[in-house]
């Protein structure tokens, strides 16, 4: 394993940057990581490449330090740039070009998708998330307690509030380190994992209400389309929950979770969920997307009911094999 610190001390200027769309997992690393290289070496120029974060990550140190990647922003060459919680370089969106360009790159992931793209890579796919990687990565000695809620934010939305099975001896060990920081953390589960807009409720009682059983109860599915976004003046994070929702209706082995792309019709976004029968990973990377074994997802042209008719003879392979 490559020694991240050292590989930050080198580096006069720093880039860093998550996935497209950032969930909790992808904001708490990047903000624990760049909260920490603040802290440690001042004097670094450090870069935050990520889409706006949502507005319940907003009591993390630097959320509003965030630079988001447009076109418009004039290239520079980085000593070094830091891609965390992406499975390929295709999820850096529009920071690419600043990673393409560095002197020298590294990646640091969780998802059994990604083969290692970085000149110096560190991806373990039985950790609970990225954010638990970054714990291990950095001198647990100079982590204060806005990192500490940075990296505790990550493992919670990643691990479902430690539910999942993703949730080791391990990660229960880095929680109980942080939460020793004094933090209010039921607080921050509360503010950041629980609570809804009454519109962001609305868009998941539609999903819900719309929703189809099919393969005699193993899966379920809904569709949220350009209509149904614009009648609530949705946006694509107000969807974040609603996969896990439907995974939560009884006799299901897969709930997949589709909303039509802003950037095209008849493009959707894909979120898969799965039991231990099926490995959403795998179905996923057929279509040209990734993840993990239990939580996956993708992009792909078409209809509704085309995309689904796809992914459903995936999940009959994977079902049949076990019968």
């Amino acid at each position: 394993m490559f020694d991240l610190v050292q590989l930050m001390e080198r580096a006069d200027s720093i880039a860093l940057a998550g996935h497209v769309r950032p969930d909790g997992d992808s904001v708490g690393s990047t903000l624990a990581l760049y909260n920490y290289i603040k802290k440690v070496s001042p004097e670094k120029e450090v870069t935050l490449f990520l889409e706006k974060p949502a507005e319940i990550y907003s009591y993390l140190k630097g959320y509003d330090e965030v630079t988001v990647p447009e076109d418009s922003l004039p290239d520079k060459v980085y000593d070094l740039f830091i891609a965390m919680d992406l499975g390929d370089l295709d999820r850096l969106g529009k920071a690419e070009r600043f990673y393409t360009a560095a002197r020298d790159t590294v990646c640091i992931d969780h998802h059994i998708s990604n083969t290692g793209f970085g000149n110096h890579s560190y991806i373990k796919s039985e950790a609970s998330s990225t954010s638990e990687l970054i714990y291990d990565l950095i001198d647990e000695n100079m982590i204060d307690v806005e990192i500490a809620k940075c990296i505790y934010t990550g493992i919670i939305h990643d691990t479902g509030i430690l539910q999942y099975s993703n949730t080791s001896r391990h990660t229960l060990e880095i929680v109980g380190k942080l939460i020793e920081f004094g933090f209010d953390f039921t607080g921050l589960i509360n503010r950041s994992y629980y609570e809804k807009t009454y519109m962001q409720n609305q868009i998941l009682g539609r999903a819900l209400l719309e929703s189809i059983l099919f393969m005699d109860g193993k899966c379920i599915a809904t569709v949220i389309d350009h209509k149904t976004m614009d009648f609530y003046g949705a946006v694509p994070k107000d969807f974040d929950g609603i996969a896990n929702q439907l995974f939560k209706t009884r006799g299901t082995d897969v709930s997949i979770f589709m909303y039509e792309s802003s950037d095209e019709q008849n493009l959707f976004k894909v979120s898969m969920r799965a039991s231990d029968r099926v490995d959403v990973s795998k179905i996923a990377k057929k279509f040209g997307g990734g993840g993990h074994k239990k939580a996956a997802g993708f992009s792909m042209s078409g209809t509704y009911h085309d995309i689904l008719n796809n992914i459903s003879e995936e999940i009959e392979k994977q079902l049949s094999e076990q019968d």
